[in-house]
């Protein structure tokens, strides 16, 4: 397991490396006309008993992507560009600035193996969800921290793990993370997906942090 070294900036929980854990609690089905690529995680031969779908965005989603896709659970994951105004954006277009997409990552999993608020909790750990439209070097709308809720359920998730987050004091900033609702997801280009796997060494500012919350 490949990630890049990184020291945390005052106010950031240490980094540790990930040993995640699973609890089952369901999600939002994922609807079939967005059935994400066939592309599945390392190690999830396995079909999974049921699918849900979560639609998250903290930062380049070249690193993000690397680290859930790790998670068991995660069957599948998809980089693309989603809660913007422009039909059928594309990279040049997003990393403008004028469309206000986010760089997201759209993961399926299976929720009697990895609860969603249980990937929740890993996504406040690896990104910094206190800098608005920014995550390390990266600077931009594009870059924001968002949850992209599918229906009241994830909403109610998303805002009780917000508060624990908050309520932790592992991260000593307010959390600048939004919860909207998802609108249309695009799939990036097919060379930002799985950047990192045909890329070992690129570039990512993410990495999981030691927190409590998680």
């Amino acid at each position: 397991m490949l990630f890049a070294v990184a020291f945390a900036c005052r106010g950031e929980p240490p980094a540790v490396t990930p040993v995640p854990e699973a609890n089952a609690v369901g999600a939002a089905s994922l609807p079939p006309s967005a059935a994400p690529s066939e592309r599945t995680s390392a190690g999830a031969n396995v079909p999974p008993t049921s699918r849900s779908v979560a639609v998250l965005a903290g930062g380049c989603f070249w690193g993000m992507e690397d680290l859930l896709r790790k998670l068991p659970g995660v069957s599948s994951t998809i980089v693309g560009y989603t809660g913007g105004s422009l039909k059928n954006p594309v990279y040049e277009d997003v990393h403008a600035g004028s469309t206000n997409h986010a760089e997201s990552v759209r993961v399926e999993f299976d929720p009697s193996v990895l609860s969603y608020e249980r990937l929740l909790a890993y996504f406040f750990s690896i990104h910094d969800p206190t800098t608005k439209n920014r995550q390390g070097n990266d600077i931009g709308t594009q870059y924001r921290s968002a949850i992209f809720v599918l229906d009241a359920e994830q909403r109610r998730t998303a805002e009780a793990v917000i508060a624990k987050v908050a309520a932790s004091g592992d991260w000593k900033q307010p959390l600048a993370t939004e919860i909207v609702e998802a609108t249309e997801f695009y799939p990036a280009e097919e060379y930002h997906q799985d950047y990192l796997q045909k890329h070992p060494g690129g570039y990512t500012c993410h990495y999981p942090r030691q927190v409590s919350f998680y």
